[in-house]
């Protein structure tokens, strides 16, 4: 491959990289905003999931420049690279908000259960003796 060719992949693979990235740093945030119902915590993960995606897809890039194979073959792996990247990304956020919901509803049930074992004001009145 020669330089041109090189310097085009490294460009091209780093934008898609960014664009991918930003797809999913601005339409993750509501999504981790329902899950965790915290601005902040939610900014704190997308951040740091944004970085994870970066560095292992850039990673898996720049390896991939230094094998000899036609140009065409290295665009179709860092598609595939990007959109496996993409995919496990939104496991990972799928897994989070499910995760999330499962404990909220074991909360729920717990709760239920305390109120269904603890005796209300009315039923803690004393019964008075039948008449005669």
């Amino acid at each position: 491959m020669g330089t041109t060719e090189y310097v085009f992949y490294l460009i091209a693979a780093v934008l898609l990289t960014v664009v991918v990235g930003q797809v999913l740093l601005r339409r993750g945030q509501p999504f981790l905003e329902e899950v965790f119902q915290s601005n902040e915590t939610a900014h704190s993960l997308n951040i740091l999931l944004s970085v994870l995606f970066h560095l292992l897809t850039l990673g898996v890039l720049a390896l991939l420049a230094t094998i000899d194979v036609p140009i065409i073959t290295k665009f179709g792996i860092a598609l595939v690279v990007v959109g496996i990247a993409y995919g496990v990304s939104m496991l990972v956020l799928l897994r989070i908000r499910e995760r999330r919901r499962q404990d909220q509803l074991f909360e729920r049930r717990a709760q239920e259960r305390q109120r269904r074992q603890t005796p209300t004001s009315a039923d803690s009145r004393p019964t008075p003796p039948p008449a005669s």
